[in-house]
């Protein structure tokens, strides 16, 4: 995702900062994430022990090098003050053929924070990563997950995954999908120190907004996971936000935040921010050919399969209030 090349998402801004992007094979995605990860928190202790040592041989003021390792860098604001600082070390360092000195210059921008995405598919992340996936959530380390949830393989022909709800048609699916959806956010939030949010642009992209913020100031392991219509579900995708804001309405996508941080605080984690569902699910599910298909091929197990999707509704709606008030209690 961010490599259909030859044209790229990715950019700098004026200074020539920006993302650094690669790829793996998709079922390896969350073990490739994890490994930037590791390398930057290496790479980083490495340039905070030279950094240590180039003050202890007066290479540089202990102030300055206190100013650096101490700096709280939780915000843009506080970074860009720790980059104008290692500018400050660069520039006290130039000229000096010392080996510390020529060994903390290649690493000394490791000393600013580096963040960490990861982005994938539901096939990736609910099925042929899901093992990977776990793993690297449950590691501890700072990585942040954002799943774009087509509910299908869509890049690979429109299969069906894990994250395909019941009755939607598909490869592997042709008469309708007969089991519900896997809740993966709800897994993964019964660790307990994974921030965890479901999102939909179309329906609150403040709640969106939100969830990244949360999500990059979290020290540890975040999932987004983002409704992404697409051209497998069979409508206009000029309406893909009028029916995200219908998959939430009919409470097939609630949207809810899961923060480790206010459990810390004695607060409750989890914050559900869409209301009870108005619609019934089959008045969201029959705009798109997906679910249509099926309505027209085999009018009654389609009845059936729908009745049985809005008893997954309910449940999980259930299902999300009785977690909220536990957390509360």
């Amino acid at each position: 995702y961010g490599g259909n090349l030859p044209t790229t998402p990715y950019s700098q801004r004026a200074d020539g900062r920006g993302p650094s992007w690669s790829n793996s094979l998709f079922e390896d995605n969350a073990e490739y994430g994890l490994g930037m990860r590791q390398s930057a928190n290496k790479l980083g202790m490495q340039a905070a022990e030279l950094l240590t040592l180039a003050a202890e041989e007066g290479i540089v003021s202990q102030e300055l090098a206190d100013s650096l390792l101490d700096a709280s860098q939780k915000n843009q604001d506080e970074i860009e003050a720790q980059r104008a600082r290692v500018e400050e070390l660069k520039a006290a360092l130039a000229g000096n053929n010392n080996v510390i000195t020529t060994r903390l210059l290649p690493v000394a921008d490791y000393l600013v924070k580096k963040s960490v995405w990861i982005f994938g598919g539901d096939g990736w992340a609910y099925d042929i990563g899901y093992g990977g996936l776990d793993h690297v959530l449950a590691s501890g380390e700072n990585v942040n997950v954002m799943v774009m949830d087509t509910e299908v393989y869509s890049n690979t022909g429109g299969q069906m995954s894990k994250s395909t709800p019941r009755a939607a048609v598909a490869q592997f699916a042709a008469g309708g999908k007969k089991m519900p959806k896997k809740d993966m956010g709800m897994i993964f939030s019964t660790y307990g120190n994974v921030y965890v949010a479901k999102v939909s642009l179309g329906a609150n992209p403040q709640q969106l907004v939100k969830a990244i913020n949360e999500a990059e100031a979290y020290d540890g392991p975040s999932l987004i996971i983002a409704y992404s219509h697409c051209i497998n579900h069979g409508l206009n995708l000029a309406k893909g936000l009028d029916q995200q804001k219908l998959a939430v309405a009919c409470g097939h996508w609630p949207l809810y935040r899961y923060n480790p941080v206010l459990e810390d605080e004695g607060k409750n984690p989890l914050t559900i921010d869409s209301k009870e569902p108005t619609i019934k699910f089959a008045d969201y599910a029959l705009n798109e050919n997906r679910y249509r298909m099926l309505k027209m091929a085999n009018p009654e197990h389609c009845d059936e399969l729908m009745e049985a999707s809005q008893k997954d509704v309910d449940k999980s709606w259930k299902f999300l209030q009785s977690r909220f008030k536990a957390l509360e209690d």
